[in-house]
């Protein structure tokens, strides 16, 4: 039997690829001879460049500005000539204590350093994921790292964060790296959301990254007047669909770039070979930390269970905790289930002991299918 052991990470307690270790020691449990491939893949957030190294690319470390400015150390990963960059990594939640000051002073200027970084290693494309970011800033930062001036009224360059870009009223390319011509940059956004508005890059998920009412309002009208400023400089409307990533990030890209948006999982699906993975499968195992009604747009265990249903080859799914019926599970295709809350003593158990619990529900899983 050939197995393919294809996870998304279970946040908080397992990467996707312990995840995949477990899994594999549960199938191994019960088919002693399978013939075991493991290939954590993400949905193009956080666990993206943790796909990429599982599938082989190279680690890659740089200094940068964190997003508040203090210089970190920021991994990210190369393959051949496709460099892979999370901007959680450089700009991200994880790296502040959120509160509303953060919130609006935030930036995603080490993002843009990575990307420089990427450039002097010779990347000619750069797959960009874009979840857990702690700035609202529009991509301004970033693009400033690469060059662009964004100027106040008095000619002097904007504070740095959402905030800031209330202040601008002129920006200037001419200094941008004339190499970002001939990247291909493809940016994974797993949500949908616009620049602005009600459903925009502020007021979603501002609150998350400390910004309360006030705050939020502020952040809107200044993406606002960032949108109106990018398209007066370069004629591109960048509050579309998506462009509500990670703080807006999207949109200063899609301004002053060729880049494109493409929904996470495809991107990441792509990157690691799933396809043809699947190809030679005779089962598929996949999973996260909780499946949920939010996991029907376009998270990764779904999708990998759509696609191998697709090919006609069973799925089991295993996962911290699972909400959603059966019958939606049996629509993608999913044979089997076990929520390790089926297994584990108290939540607190399922969490501190993932990797026993993980494996012991593969085990359950496939004996009872």
């Amino acid at each position: 039997m050939r197995v393919l052991i294809a996870p998304d990470k279970f946040k908080g307690s397992l990467s996707a690829e312990e995840a995949a270790a477990a899994m594999a020691q549960g199938v191994l449990g019960v088919y002693p001879d399978a013939e075991v491939t493991r290939l954590p893949v993400a949905d193009g957030g956080e666990g993206t460049l943790e796909a990429a190294l599982a599938a082989g690319a190279v680690e890659q470390t740089s200094r940068v500005r964190g997003p508040l400015g203090r210089e970190i150390t920021a991994v990210w990963a190369l393959d051949g000539t496709t460099a892979v960059i999370e901007t959680a990594r450089s700009s991200g939640l994880m790296l502040v204590e959120p509160s509303v000051q953060t919130s609006l002073a935030a930036s995603s200027y080490g993002s843009g350093q990575l990307i420089t970084a990427a450039l002097d290693a010779g990347a000619r494309e750069i797959i960009l994921g874009i979840g857990g970011s702690a700035m609202t800033d529009g991509g301004a930062g970033a693009l400033q790292a690469l060059g662009l001036e964004i100027l106040a009224a008095d000619g002097s360059p904007v504070p740095p964060g959402g905030a800031g870009l209330a202040l601008a009223q002129a920006v200037d390319g001419t200094g941008m790296d004339p190499r970002l011509a001939d990247v291909r940059i493809r940016i994974a956004a797993d949500v949908t959301n616009p620049l602005t508005g009600a459903d925009g890059a502020a007021h979603v998920f501002g609150g998350q990254k400390g910004a309360d009412g006030s705050a939020r309002l502020l952040l809107d009208e200044a993406l606002a007047h960032w949108a109106r400023l990018l398209k007066e400089a370069t004629g591109v409307d960048v509050d579309v669909p998506g462009a509500g990533a990670a703080g807006g990030f999207p949109a200063a890209f899609l301004a002053f770039t060729d880049a494109v948006l493409e929904p996470g999982f495809d991107l990441i699906a792509d990157l690691v070979g799933l396809v043809p993975a699947l190809a030679g499968a005779d089962l598929v195992l996949t999973g996260e930390g909780s499946m949920d009604d939010q996991s029907r747009f376009g998270k990764a265990p779904l999708e990998v269970a759509r696609l191998a249903a697709g090919a006609g080859i069973p799925v089991v799914l295993i996962a911290g905790r699972i909400t959603l019926e059966p019958r939606v599970l049996a629509e993608y295709g999913v044979e089997a289930a076990v929520s390790l809350l089926d297994l584990a003593q108290s939540p607190e158990d399922a969490m501190a002991r993932a990797d026993y619990y993980v494996a012991r529900a593969t085990r359950a899983a496939l004996e009872g299918a």
